[in-house]
């Protein structure tokens, strides 16, 4: 990605204010407000368009000049049922292979069901990590000599979006039946599988009255001593894309962040950031570079390890109390190790970004039918039954469909603080996010 100046790339950003996009789809869509849930008002519409209807891809599309339209989109793959894609499927492949290119191991686990529920279909996974899920599809569009059939991945910081979806390296699929059941929040850059997120965990044997902080502000709070609050672990976050794409909303949600400031402390944000050092320009007075620059100066201690970080939130007490950010499914140590750990919610302005785990079909494949069976199968099915979601169902993970039962999380999205992910404009600005994150850090006394 390259370096665009800031003060560009923020008015892009106003000009790229979405309207507030889909309905509540029984409950399990999470909060949408803000720069990071708005789309363009020069795109076609994520939802239905004047005459009533929901949008369908016009023959000849290209998403590399019409950089504009968002999903979700229809073609003539969408309205195709099980039935008719698998018989396409039987018919399409020499030996009627699918290869799924995963980030996932879990997915492996679909192999034998999949190939049960669909005789003569032989689906091949292959586990491997996200940079190299990409980097083989690139190779293989670039060379002609195209492999995967299916891609599951995530993008956090919109790269997925504009550097292999836009230009055609991979296209979504979107069932019409089964996006019924998806807020269409959820169906505007991917066609997703589930949804996670992180949380800053607390110890519930030293605050056993519930989570003892409530905005992030509190998060890097100091005493009149100037001694910090909490004891902070975390990965190291300049490495962490989810997590500099978390701090690139908030510079995006500026005026969200100077108000939780003054409703946490009641009176106005003060501004101490010097952004002089950069080459490009960093807007004056935003809340969310603030923030940056007061958490590069807060004292943490980085781990690589998820495990270990929730159990330093364990080891901690309510004299030395700790905070650590980690991903959602670490709650797992809490039944399975004992761990007195617990997430903290509903933090102020919003307590995270939505990570999303997306299907996409690989532009060109050789089973293109049996590519998009595969993706029906694996996301639940027309009626959410085909077992193709049971493998990612776990406490910290989150279907997206509304006619999913989920036994696993004690809580629904809406019900966590959780944030959709504006890919457009955290795509803008990450890279510079990234130079402040790494120089301001380089340059903190607890370094």
């Amino acid at each position: 990605m390259k370096k665009k100046l800031f003060a560009l790339l923020m008015a892009l950003v106003m000009v790229l204010s979405l309207a507030a996009c889909g309905g509540d789809k029984g409950g399990d869509t999470q909060q949408s407000s803000g720069n990071d849930t708005q789309q363009s008002g020069d795109s076609q519409p994520a939802g239905d368009d004047a005459s009533g209807n929901a949008p369908t891809l016009a023959i000849g599309y290209d998403r590399a000049t019409d950089t504009n339209y968002y999903g979700p989109y229809y073609d003539e793959w969408s309205d195709m049922t099980d039935e008719e894609l698998y018989d396409k499927a039987l018919n399409e492949d020499k030996d009627q292979t699918i290869t799924v290119y995963a980030t996932s191991s879990k997915m492996i686990k679909a192999e034998e069901p999949f190939e049960e529920m669909y005789p003569g279909l032989d689906l091949v996974v292959a586990d491997l990590d996200s940079d190299e899920v990409l980097s083989k599809a690139q190779i293989e569009n670039e060379t002609n000599n195209i492999t995967a059939d299916v891609l599951q991945t995530k993008d956090v910081n919109g790269e997925v979006f504009h550097e292999y979806y836009s230009n055609g390296v991979i296209e979504p699929f979107y069932p019409k039946d089964i996006c019924a059941h998806i807020s269409e929040e959820n169906l505007k850059y991917s066609y997703p599988l589930y949804a996670s997120q992180a949380f800053w965990y607390y110890n519930t044997e030293a605050f056993p009255d519930g989570q003892p902080i409530k905005s992030w502000w509190e998060i890097i709070e100091k005493d009149d001593s100037g001694n910090q609050r909490f004891a902070l672990y975390a990965k190291e976050i300049g490495q962490e894309t989810a997590y500099l794409s978390l701090f690139a909303s908030f510079i995006n949600n500026a005026d969200e962040m100077a108000q939780s400031y003054k409703d946490t402390y009641g009176k106005d944000l003060e501004y101490t950031y010097d952004a002089s050092s950069f080459a490009f320009e960093v807007p004056e007075n935003n809340a969310g570079v603030e923030y940056l620059w007061r958490f590069t100066q807060a004292k943490m201690t980085f781990i690589g390890d998820g495990d270990e970080l929730v159990l330093a939130v364990h080891n901690s007490t309510k004299d030395r109390p700790a905070l650590a950010l980690a991903s959602a499914g670490k709650i797992g140590n809490r039944d399975e190790s004992g761990y007195n750990i617990a997430w903290c919610i509903g933090l102020s302005p919003y307590t995270a970004l939505l990570n999303t785990e997306s299907m996409f079909v690989v532009s060109n494949c050789d089973s293109p039918a049996g590519a998009r069976l595969f993706i029906r199968y694996i996301t639940g099915g027309a009626d959410c039954q085909s077992g193709g979601l049971k493998p990612f169902t776990k406490e910290g993970n989150w279907p997206l469909r509304d006619d999913f039962v989920d036994e696993k999380n004690p809580a629904k999205l809406n019900e966590l603080g959780a944030r959709t992910n504006d890919l457009v404009s955290i795509y803008n600005i990450y890279p510079d996010v990234q130079d402040m994150w790494m120089y301001w850090l380089s340059q903190s006394p607890n370094k």
